[in-house]
């Protein structure tokens, strides 16, 4: 168990209990902190009251149950919590929430952890939640990584970045996080960062493909590096859209090419897991049931294709991509096109 000096009267909510959920939950806990969390399915309630662990995600990860008040009434979880963790796949967000008052969310901090474009109304978290619970920007913050859940599990030393608009609550919520396996940062890009978010988990299924199609580790770094590149002209191109969002911005940092970095390298990101598959031959449908987890860059592949429709950027791997999944392109066929754009 870590301590932390800071004061602990903030409460904390999460809802989900999928791997980034549970890693979540095991940081604060670690810090000592006593934390409302939403689960949907009642059975996984009792096996982790039970048997200290949740048996789905993370099973390794183990917790001081005195700590918990878990719930499978979302309702109840969010009412007890002044700040409200939000950390389903996006494809669930619109689901998960609808039972929820208009009201739910006044007065309360929210903070995503969500690394994707809500699919039914292709908006952000942010935006979907302004538009059905009335949550303003200034009340909504991001927590991203690169960090993976699996080595949260394992207590290897990650970086989380926590973004909104006003660093110094940024800061109230984020020093909740460090201890001794995890270091946190902050920055005030809460729009730009979750858009590089879902790019990122856009290339890095296209490095699965590449890397299912045989391609070699050369090609993947002259891959990544024009990918880079495309990312951070349409993160460029999506600041006119947010005139709020001017002051200078380090694209080289840990939360926009980090995050790239690891999600297109490590064996344990799903989206490239995903692209592995489709590169081998897989049906986007065979891929997404043998991988039984939600890759979120699948579904950003489509939201981001309808998004650019506006912001008129350049997005040639972006939409390769796109074409790979949602339209039938052979993935040998647009590896090809990758192959003359890159340089």
């Amino acid at each position: 168990m870590f301590a932390v000096s800071m004061e602990q009267n903030i409460k904390f909510g999460i809802i989900g209990g999928g791997s980034w959920a549970t890693a979540l939950a095991k940081i604060l806990t670690d810090n000592n902190h006593l934390i409302n969390w939403w689960i949907r399915n009642e059975q996984t309630v009792q096996h982790i009251l039970r048997r200290h662990h949740n048996p789905h995600y993370l099973s390794s990860a183990y917790f001081d149950t005195s700590l918990l008040k878990l719930s499978h009434h979302i309702t109840e979880v969010i009412k007890e919590s002044d700040v409200v963790i939000i950390a389903v796949p996006s494809a669930y967000v619109s689901d998960a929430l609808k039972q929820l008052p208009a009201d739910a969310f006044q007065n309360k901090k929210i903070v995503s952890a969500i690394k994707g474009i809500v699919p039914e109304t292709n908006q952000l978290l942010n935006e979907f939640l302004q538009d059905t619970f009335d949550v303003s920007l200034d009340q909504y913050f991001t927590v991203l990584g690169p960090c993976h859940a699996e080595e949260v599990a394992a207590e290897k030393l990650s970086y989380l970045t926590f973004s909104g608009l006003n660093e110094e609550e940024v800061k109230k919520i984020a020093v909740h996080f460090n201890n001794a396996y995890m270091n946190t940062v902050v920055n005030h890009d809460v729009l730009g960062v979750q858009y590089a978010a879902i790019l990122k988990n856009i290339y890095a299924l296209g490095a699965g493909i590449a890397h299912g199609l045989e391609y070699g580790d050369n090609f993947l770094s002259v891959y990544i590096a024009n990918c880079t590149h495309e990312m951070i002209e349409f993160l460029r191109k999506i600041l006119d859209h947010y005139p709020e969002e001017k002051e200078p911005l380090k694209y080289a940092s840990s939360v926009y090419l980090g995050d790239l970095l690891v999600t297109c390298y490590s064996l344990y990101s799903r989206n490239r897991m995903f692209g592995n598959m489709i590169g081998k031959g897989y049906s986007v449908k065979a891929a997404q049931l043998e991988l039984n987890m939600v890759a979120e860059g699948f579904y950003a592949a489509k939201c981001i294709h309808k998004t650019n429709i506006k912001v008129q950027a350049e997005l040639p791997f972006a939409d390769t991509i796109f074409r790979i999944l949602w339209e039938n392109q052979s993935a040998e066929e647009g590896f090809k096109r990758i192959e003359n754009l890159l340089t």
